[in-house]
């Protein structure tokens, strides 16, 4: 990303003009293959903006935030790094200062129904959802708006 931050929508949505994404990465099959990962998006001039490697059911998963998915995803691929979706973001600021902010927010996610794909922080401290519908979850999560 550049040095400004993407801009918000009044739900909170990051504007489609900032083309911020979650890129969700098969990491598993080669022990390279996040050096493979972060040397193909760096020498791209591809910016990670947060993320992270996880261990689900003894498969290695990325989730790594980056302004334009697509050029990601064909470097990736270029690299043999293997995008599984590229998916829009919504981020929220929880207030650090107040403990349970997390479960208060998925509390609110949950009661509208909505279920949580992917959640991280980004570099500037935001949380970063994706889910199974990001304008309820836009609405559901408005008091983190911020």
């Amino acid at each position: 990303m550049t040095a400004t931050r993407p801009r918000q929508t009044a739900t909170g949505a990051l504007l489609k003009e900032d083309s911020v994404f979650d890129l969700a990465i098969d990491l598993d099959g080669r022990p390279d293959a996040l050096a493979v990962m972060g040397e193909a998006l760096g020498q791209a001039g591809v910016s990670v903006e947060g993320g992270g490697m996880f261990t689900a059911g003894g498969r290695a998963i990325g989730h790594f935030l980056v302004e334009d998915g697509q050029a990601a995803r064909r470097v990736l691929a270029a690299a043999g790094i293997p995008v599984t979706a590229v998916r829009e973001v919504l981020a929220r600021r929880l207030d650090q200062e107040t403990p349970g902010q997390l479960g208060a927010i998925t509390r609110a996610i949950a009661e509208a129904g909505i279920r949580v794909d992917v959640l991280y922080s980004d570099h500037d401290h935001r949380l970063i959802l994706v889910t199974s519908d990001q304008a309820a979850t836009a609405i559901a999560t408005k008091a983190w708006d911020r």
